[in-house]
């Protein structure tokens, strides 16, 4: 995303310009350089719709450090959790196809899957699983995912989610949930009786021309227009593996590699209510499903911007919806490794904003950005200062996570040379819904791995009393953890619980929800 303009499309440049009122497309040009800079990000797209018109489409920066190609509006980006749409699209086609109703029992269709308890198992529906209100945690049950690499399938999310324990009432509370939409992806494979990915491709994808869109990684024929995922470690920009969900489990919840230029086309589907083709004389979905998927199920705390005068926020059918300055916003953000996405649209007014960056953790604050300022010319209100607004919460946000675990490695540090007795701690752990985890000897030192996560393993560096400070041996996510033992009267580990180190640890990773028991004695 650094300084590089690559190539855009623009249907009539005095109608851009009057639409933004001062905002041309060399300003947009000047708004993203800017962003990119400041954000550090590599790489990105962004697409415009005003009217229902695709007005803008264009790249910026690099696909990649190593490659130095250019992004341009065919660029593939991973679009993450804005897939959750896709999946939502899906099971509303085949509400209109009388095939489901939202109001059925997953058990109709699932017969195994299970929840925490019987009145929440008997009574979960379809609707349930879309809504982020079955009572779990956020981001309960995601280190099957994440890190990328590990075995967890399909079949293990149905089994564990009986495991996990509820932090709120059933429907009462929103807590952003992953594991219920794979569950989503597994419905439509049983009902439609092709897999969540050959859905989406034949589907969606296809009636909408969107060629150049891909449901998952195996599906990429030719990686040549695919953009890199990069990280920011200690300031230095580094490239990562694009995230890959495996052939185990679905990608319904964030698995879809998409651009500009096909997701212009999507928005335009749901300004047009379901509406597709050059005369918008064809249905993907009904109107009333899309008044489904925009009515709120669930309601959000959020923080409320005065500026726009907002007076509700919640969440639909795979969109966050909110009011602002009295127009009806629908919008999703999406994260993966190195790949963040904001897609946000304004009924009333037939706008629509994409836009699609490669570098984590500016890539989504440069996204907001951009977003916003276009978003305040669209509805008229006062002009703000958005990418200096962003950028001192970013670089707060880092400072602050930053002195947490730099005093965390000083503590490590400061108490190398205490002496403990490893053989207390060494053994296998077991986890209900994670698996076995060893703590064993390796090179003179404390090392933790997991069996069915690869990518989790680690030095276990002693932090004090009966707590160490794992250091993932693999770099390429910030989610350091601590391991804190519970010791029998002989002073021997028994048990296991764990929490991130730094305060802006990705809530997927949801060590907190670990309970490692002792099997080997």
């Amino acid at each position: 995303m650094k300084n590089q303009i690559i190539t855009f499309t623009l249907f009539s440049t005095s109608f851009f310009q009057v639409a933004f009122a001062q905002i041309s497309p060399r300003k947009i040009d000047s708004l993203m350089e800017k962003s990119m800079k400041e954000f550090n990000v590599v790489g990105a797209s962004i697409a415009v719709i005003e009217n229902g018109k695709i007005v803008l489409e264009k790249g910026y920066g690099m696909k990649s450090l190593t490659t130095k190609e250019p992004v341009n509006q065919f660029t593939n980006f991973q679009i993450a959790s804005n897939s959750k749409a896709f999946t939502t699209a899906a099971l509303s086609i085949l509400v209109d196809e009388g095939k489901i109703k939202w109001d059925d029992k997953v058990t109709k269709y699932i017969p195994e899957f299970k929840m925490y308890n019987n009145y929440v198992t008997e009574n979960f529906i379809i609707e349930d699983l879309l809504c982020h209100r079955s009572g779990l945690g956020m981001g309960a049950g995601d280190l099957m995912e994440f890190p990328a690499g590990s075995d967890f399938g399909i079949n293990d999310v149905i089994t564990n989610l009986q495991h996990f324990k509820p932090v709120s009432p059933f429907r009462t509370k929103w807590d952003y949930d992953n594991q219920l939409y794979f569950v989503a992806g597994e419905l439509i494979k049983r009902v439609s009786g092709m897999s969540w990915e050959d859905f989406i491709q034949t589907r969606i994808f296809q009636p909408l021309q969107m060629t150049n869109s891909y449901p998952a990684n195996s599906y990429i024929k030719d990686f040549s227009n695919i953009a890199t995922p990069h990280i920011v470690n200690l300031k230095e920009k580094t490239t990562v593996p694009l995230y890959d969900f495996g052939s185990k489990m679905n990608g319904a919840a964030g698995s879809i590699f998409s651009n500009v230029n096909d997701m212009a086309k999507w928005v335009q589907l749901q300004l047009n209510g379901g509406k597709y083709g050059e005369k918008s004389d064809k249905t993907l979905f009904t109107k009333d499903r899309q008044n489904e998927m925009w009515k709120i199920h669930t309601v959000m705390d959020s923080h409320f911007e005065e500026r726009y005068k907002t007076h509700f926020s919640g969440y639909g059918l795979g969109f966050d919806l909110s009011d602002m300055n009295g127009s009806f916003v629908v919008e999703h953000t999406g994260g993966l490794d190195g790949m963040l996405s904001i897609v946000r649209m304004i009924p009333d007014k037939k706008f629509g904003i994409i836009v699609l960056t490669n570098t984590q953790d500016g890539g989504i604050y440069l996204d907001y950005a951009v977003a916003n300022i276009l978003t305040d010319y669209i509805l008229n209100v006062p002009k703000e200062d958005w990418i200096s607004k962003y950028s001192a919460r970013f670089k707060n946000r880092l400072k602050e996570g930053d002195a947490i675990t730099d005093k965390v490695w000083k503590t490590v540090a400061d108490n190398k040379n205490v002496k403990i007795k490893n053989e207390d701690y060494i053994g296998i752990y077991e986890d209900k819904w994670f698996g076995k985890c060893e703590v064993f000897m390796k090179d003179n030192q404390l090392w933790f791995k997991s069996y069915r996560s690869p990518k989790l393993n680690g030095p276990m560096k002693f932090y004090k009393a009966n707590t160490f400070a794992i250091q993932w041996e693999y770099r390429g996510f910030d989610a350091d953890a601590f391991a804190i033992f519970t010791l029998d009267e002989e002073g021997k580990g028994q048990s296991i619980k764990m929490k991130g180190i730094s305060p802006n640890i990705d809530f997927s990773f949801d060590f907190q929800d670990l309970d490692l028991q002792r099997l080997s004695k």
